[in-house]
């Protein structure tokens, strides 16, 4: 079977959906073209021209690079259409109008290549009546996709298809977007606001209903149904403000439209509510208009009071014993939630018990399994788990029977009952709808096992749901040691692994010499190595908290000897006899940071946000980060026609002295700390096969170790001119006194010290200084109160 290669893409509609999925497309490096209308006045492509010029000043950021907006292709449908049959994948992303889509699809059917596919980015039109207007050769390669906003960002993806969609273009589709887009993909069934905006937009209803019922207000509402809750941080009301009032209405309203009592017994609590009509009448929507649910006033969050009709002051917090609750294993949880006496707690039960008896109801007609379900109000909501893995963790049948009885009582917002299979049968026998034979599917009535495509052998430890004992990665392979916070382990008998667990992957003493101890036995019997983790983080750098009792105990000697110990690590590693590569994701910062630099290649997720972030401590990098930047300097000049050393050495200077971080793969490798022959892989779950094909291939290729040589600096004459700068910075009060000292050792470093410019120097050299440095920044008092501002509030102090 030949493969489905996607060399161009075309989006329709430049609007804030159109616009960031072009703009993601740019990040992983697909070209695109974004179409809209010609504009009445002016360019042609104004439209386009405007929207792109936009993505540039959206936060966060949907570019992983800004100045990579002018790779989006601009193009109208009057001029350009023509384009269109030199793409692969046409994305349709104009407005959620029907008899729009159907218009423009009249217009754009003739100019699709005949191998295309087309896609709806709709969030919850039925993809069958948009086919309709397709020719009949079209309809097979057409099916909805449904992105959720932020594009970049949001892991889910939701896929539909029609009656005439082919198997293998929904297929070929999901491989694209799993590996080339990093996504997780959800097949959902053709019905109103398919699976995540369909429970989670009613569960979103629901929650407004019971908070009318129980009298709590959005900000003690937001404290319980956030991280306490094991949801996104933003809660309820705050996550309709950034979604957008008007969003959420239309999609309410897509509900209201496309459903009734008979194909939702839910049907009566999809009302727009009052509070959130009145706000829409008010032209407040949220965080686009910079008022919704809340409005900021100066430095004040206030909060809408739909009884006043005004802003009040908010800030009020949940009641402490509902968060200790909460805390509690699953089963003990439900069971003190649903016998509380207090509001806040009978309307946690309330909203859970909503959302198990909604998604139950609904499943067979929504969704091919539970783990579908679970899975896009994980990756489309911000969930720690789904409605199932909860309510399967608490307790399957006695959760259930909670249920039941609720709506026996009326207690229920709905009076419909919950399916057979929930009390009798396989699910009965297992005790919930997830095992390790599979998820159960209603409308199948049997478990059926996870998907798998060709594409997802890449993902050796993917996401699973819970129930169906998918292997864990901290279990997986077999482990040769685990000592100092560091597994070592092997999956294949050919690469090694070394995993780091300590508290968010920080690099003691310990860590260091397990790395080492790694280094050295993958030299003796593997092909390389890889340095990986499971969770989210590659390291948050050098453990701080495990070198002050040394330096309490011993002084300022026992830091110096355990920099230089970390100092021989990181060289250790950049000569190693194999290959040894970082696999990066997430955060990669200060030491963690310098352990990517001094491997021999890095895999990144894209999501990577890697830099010096030392000063933040008022500290200097200590562990090879000045010396990288010195080194990297003088190769890059070294390659150029020009003879002057500074211009190259400003950016990595100043990267670490502003302790700027990339906020993306992409911008960390603008920053210089990912090299261009560094991979970038956009899916997460793809980071360790990619790591272990970098190693084996570097193996096979016959690599060999960096030979050790010396390096120019620039001497004293580059630290002053350097130092002038920071005078100036420091006399228009855009740095402290503190900063200004940092920032001058810093440049001491990276420029060699007190030599001429040209000076030959070893990394050895460089290290003396850098610890030198950092050793006497750990005797000043402002930089230990930097520290133990850290440690103590997790938040930077400034002096």
């Amino acid at each position: 079977m030949s493969r489905f290669q996607v060399k161009k893409v075309a989006v329709l509609g430049a609007g804030v959906m159109g616009a960031q999925i072009a703009a993601h497309l740019v990040n992983v490096r697909v070209p695109v073209v974004l179409f809209d209308l010609p504009a009445k006045e002016g360019p042609k492509n104004g439209i386009v021209t405007r929207a792109v010029e936009n993505l540039k000043k959206l936060k966060p950021s949907p570019l992983g690079v800004a100045k990579d907006a002018e790779l989006i292709e601009q193009a109208n449908y009057e001029d350009d259409i023509a384009k269109l049959g030199e793409c692969d994948l046409v994305i349709e992303a104009i407005a959620e109008r029907m008899d729009w889509k159907l218009d423009l699809y009249k217009k754009i059917a003739p100019h699709v290549a005949k191998h295309a596919i087309l896609a709806s980015n709709t969030s919850g039109l039925s993809i069958t009546k948009l086919s309709e207007a397709l020719p009949e050769s079209l309809k097979p390669r057409f099916c909805g996709i449904h992105f959720f906003n932020p594009p970049r960002y949001m892991f889910l993806v939701e896929l539909i298809n029609t009656p005439t969609t082919q198997p293998e273009v929904l297929d070929q589709l999901e491989a694209f977007v799993t590996s080339t887009l990093g996504k997780g993909v959800v097949r959902a069934k053709d019905t109103p606001n398919f699976i995540a905006n369909r429970v989670g937009i009613a569960g979103m209803l629901a929650t407004l209903k019971e908070v009318e019922k129980f009298g709590l207000t959005p900000d003690v509402v937001d404290d319980l149904t956030g991280k306490k809750l094991g949801r996104a941080s933003s809660g309820t009301f705050r996550t309709a403000d950034v979604v957008g009032l008007d969003t959420m209405a239309h999609v309410v309203k897509t509900l209201q439209d496309n459903l009734d009592e008979k194909s939702d017994p839910f049907y009566p609590n999809f009302a727009t509510p009052p509070v959130l009509a009145a706000l829409i009448e008010k032209g407040n929507l949220g965080q686009k208009t910079k008022a919704g649910f809340y409005k900021k006033a100066g430095r004040d969050i206030l909060r809408f009071d739909l009884a006043k009709g005004e802003y009040v002051p908010s800030g009020a917090k949940a009641d402490e014993v509902y968060g200790r609750m909460l805390k509690k294993p699953a089963a003990q949880r439900l069971k003190l939630l649903r016998e509380s006496e207090g509001p806040q707690g009978q309307f946690l039960w309330a909203i859970l018990r909503d959302s198990f008896h909604y998604a139950a109801v609904h499943m067979a007609t929504i969704a091919e399994s539970a783990r579908d379900v679970d899975f896009a109000m994980r990756w489309g909501f911000g969930m720690q788990q789904g409605p199932f893995e909860l309510w399967q963790e608490a307790g399957w049948t006695q959760v259930a029977t909670w249920i039941k009885e609720d709506i026996d009582a009326g207690k229920a917002l709905s009076s419909a009952p919950l399916p057979d299979w929930v009390f009798e049968g396989p699910v009965a026998r297992a005790g919930g709808v997830h095992t390790p034979e599979g998820s159960w599917s209603a409308s199948e009535s049997r478990f059926v096992p996870q998907r798998r495509l060709p594409v997802h052998a890449r993902q050796l430890f993917p996401e699973s749901v819970r129930g169906a004992n998918a292997p864990k990665a901290e279990e997986a392979g077999r482990t040769i040691s685990d000592e100092g916070d560091v597994r070592v382990w092997t999956l294949d008998e050919e690469v090694l692994i070394a995993s780091i667990h300590s508290k968010m992957n920080a690099i003691s003493p310990d860590v260091a010499e397990a790395l080492a101890g790694a280094v050295e036995l993958a030299e003796k019997e593997f092909k390389g190595l890889v340095i990986w983790s499971p969770d989210d983080k590659f390291s948050v750098g050098a453990d701080l908290q495990a070198m002050l009792p040394a330096f309490v105990v011993a002084g300022i000697g026992a830091v110096e000897g355990a920099e230089q110990a970390l100092q021989e690590v990181m060289l250790r590693i950049r000569y190693a006899g194999v290959p040894v590569v970082s696999a990066v994701r997430g955060m990669a910062l200060g030491g963690g940071c310098e352990l990517a630099i001094h491997s021999s290649a890095r895999v990144a997720a894209m999501e990577s946000y890697i830099g010096l972030v030392e000063v933040g401590v008022g500290l200097v990098p200590g562990a090879g980060g000045l010396t990288y930047i010195a080194r990297r300097a003088a190769e890059r000049a070294e390659a150029s026609t020009g003879t002057d050393l500074l211009p190259f050495l400003t950016e990595g200077f100043t990267a670490a002295a502003m302790a700027k971080v990339g906020t993306s793969a992409l911008e960390s490798r603008q920053l210089g700390y990912l090299l261009d022959s560094d991979v970038i892989v956009p899916n997460k779950d793809e980071l360790l096969y990619v790591a272990l094909q970098q190693v084996k291939a570097m193996s096979e290729a016959g690599w060999r170790a960096p030979m050790k040589r010396k390096f120019k600096v620039a001497g004293r004459s580059g630290a002053a001119t350097i130092k002038g700068q920071l005078v100036n910075m420091k006399d228009g009060g855009f740095i402290s006194e503190h900063d200004f000292h940092i920032a001058s050792l810093i440049a001491g470093v990276v420029t060699g010290g007190d030599v001429d410019a040209g000076t030959l120097v070893t990394e050895e050299y460089l290290m003396t200084l850098e610890r030198k440095a950092f050793c006497s920044l750990i005797l000043h008092p402002k930089t230990q109160e930097r520290i133990m501002g850290m440690l103590s509030t997790g938040k930077p102090v400034r002096n």
